[in-house]
């Protein structure tokens, strides 16, 4: 597994409002909830199958909040994904790691520590 896409350390935190992912790479990725919940990549979010795959950038995390989000587990699935348990009930959202790096707003530059 490259080092890039290996999470060593997730937590939530739910006052902030944010997901914060320590890479094995020493890199430490930030998501704000409301982005990260409107990247989830399942058919029902993704608006369909034709949508499926359809590229999702970082500038989704530089919308203003519109709602407190909280989530109350996190599954990882085997070496490639982590399944996200949102307080709505919305659980079909399969996060793959390479995905989650790819929309990382610190790398893209549309945040900062």
């Amino acid at each position: 597994m490259e080092k890039r896409t290996y999470a060593t350390n997730i937590s939530v935190s739910t006052e902030k409002q944010i997901l914060t992912i320590l890479w094995a790479d020493s890199h430490k990725s930030i998501y704000p909830l409301e982005g990260l919940r409107r990247a989830c990549p399942c058919v029902e979010c993704a608006g369909g199958h034709a949508n499926m795959g359809k590229k999702v950038t970082a500038d989704i995390f530089t919308s203003p909040h519109t709602e407190t989000w909280t989530i109350t587990r996190l599954e990882e699935l085997g070496n490639y994904a982590m399944q996200v348990f949102w307080g709505d009930g919305h659980d079909t959202g399969i996060y793959r790691w390479e995905y989650l790096r790819d929309i990382c707003p610190i790398e893209n530059g549309v945040l900062s520590l």
